[in-house]
């Protein structure tokens, strides 16, 4: 590049919760000792290729806002020159991950052949870069909803052409993905679902996913790649309904098809929101199923019924949902992926350093508050002392009994239980003490 995207914007450091700097670091020291390991290694921060680079500030009802030096991205010398303000970017924040999809990194050729070909050669430039810094690859994926040719699905596709087409995408990625390191591979079904029953076969379009599912698993162990196949829970949006609704929905798929051993689950907080759950819920059901893989953390507006993908702000909310992952042993090779993107009006260049410091701090903020709850005991030792009664042989021989006996038993001791109090406002307040 002539002239530094990010120009007279130094690398970003810990400065503590006195800075009054946007652009350094209150709660986010890398280095800091938690629960025996350094915060760095526990949050594993990822950069969102697509958001922060990729998108151009459009909505449904205008264009681009961004006016950024690599636009228009229909040739590969802007995709050469994004790259090198990602890494830029990359180096200015110290995360230790990014993540991808091919068509965030290289343009759509329109064929296959030349669309593997400008995907190899820019992933040698990644390549190169990161040879130098530290950044890592937290996980690739395919872009299999954008172009018109994704319209009715990928996988689930009517035309048995473009099941292939995405099966090679597919391929090409994984194969990217293992030559960069990554430690991830994931699967969102952005077109996976339908806009109407009227012309849509519910179970041949299911078993399509879960054959195309099944070849990706074994594609993965023919190459040796060691990462972990994510697939990411989402309603709708663009289809009217995806067949990856949510946690359980997947997690019923993926056993259904026998894929529970080989594939987990990346969760997005914003997409938790659309299906009516809360992050922590979601969170908490993969955990409880040995299920979860890792996170996109962002946020949507409340009162916007749609996936805005704002960056993280709310430290009790990011608190909880570290509180569970915690709880679960932690990320194992997953991450903290910012699936995030600026609001279209924010088009400056340090708009985008200062959206992913003050993500991160809040982040290390909500992960550091969940760690001393979970040291404090308090909320586990409330758990345990609802569920005391379950302890006692009676109670447990009960679950190995039928109705009839249970029912005897009810008579013979005249049961009649009087309610107990859940306690939830003084758990709630409990938990203010930490956030």
């Amino acid at each position: 590049m002539n002239q530094p995207f990010f120009e007279n914007i130094e690398p970003i450091k810990y400065e503590g919760p006195e800075s009054e700097s946007n652009l350094a670091f209150r709660y986010y020291n890398p280095d800091e000792i938690v629960l025996g390991k350094r915060l760095e290694e526990h949050l594993r921060f990822a950069v969102a290729y697509w958001h922060s680079f990729a998108w151009e500030g459009g909505d449904p009802f205008g264009g681009f806002t961004f006016e950024r030096p690599w636009h228009p991205q229909d040739n590969m010398k802007n995709a050469y020159l994004k790259a090198d303000v990602a890494f830029d970017m990359f180096n200015l924040l110290g995360q230790p991950y990014f993540c991808f999809h091919d068509a965030d990194v290289r343009p759509d050729q329109g064929n296959f052949p030349d669309n593997l070909a400008t995907l190899n050669e820019i992933s040698d430039y990644f390549f190169d870069k990161m040879k130098n810094q530290k950044t890592k690859l937290l996980w690739g994926t395919a872009n299999m909803f954008s172009h018109r040719r994704w319209m009715a699905g990928a996988s689930t596709n009517p035309d048995p052409e473009v099941f292939a087409f995405a099966a090679a995408t597919v391929k090409s990625c994984i194969d990217v993905t293992h030559k960069l390191g990554g430690e991830n591979y994931v699967l969102w079904g952005g077109r996976e679902g339908y806009e109407t029953l009227l012309n849509t076969d519910l179970e041949r379009e299911l078993d399509q996913m879960g054959r195309f599912l099944s070849m990706v698993v074994d594609y993965k162990h023919k190459i040796g790649f060691p990462g972990m196949i994510l697939v990411e829970p989402k309603p709708q949006e663009p289809s009217k309904h995806q067949y990856d609704f949510d946690v359980a929905t997947c997690i019923g798929f993926l056993r259904k098809y026998n894929l529970e051993d080989d594939v987990k689950i990346n969760i997005e907080q914003g997409h938790a929101i659309l299906a009516g759950h809360s992050f922590e819920h979601e969170i908490a059901l993969a955990v409880s199923e040995g299920m979860l893989g890792s996170i996109d953390m962002n946020r949507n507006d409340y009162q916007s019924g749609w996936d805005t993908d704002q960056f993280p702000n709310n430290t009790p909310e990011v608190a909880l949902a570290y509180y569970h992952i915690i709880k679960g042993g932690g990320f194992q090779a997953g991450g903290t992926n910012f699936d995030a993107k600026l609001r279209r009006q924010s088009i400056d260049a340090e708009d985008l350093i200062a959206a992913h410091v003050g993500a991160m701090d809040i982040c290390a903020r909500g992960f550091k508050a969940a760690a001393a709850m979970v040291e404090d005991g308090h909320l586990e030792k409330a758990l345990q002392e609802r569920y005391e009664g379950w302890k006692s042989k009676e109670a447990q021989n009960m679950l190995n009994s039928d109705l009839t006996t249970i029912t005897d038993n009810v008579l013979k001791n005249s049961i009649n239980p009087e309610p107990k109090s859940g306690k939830q406002e003084k758990l709630e307040n409990h938990i203010n003490r930490f956030v």
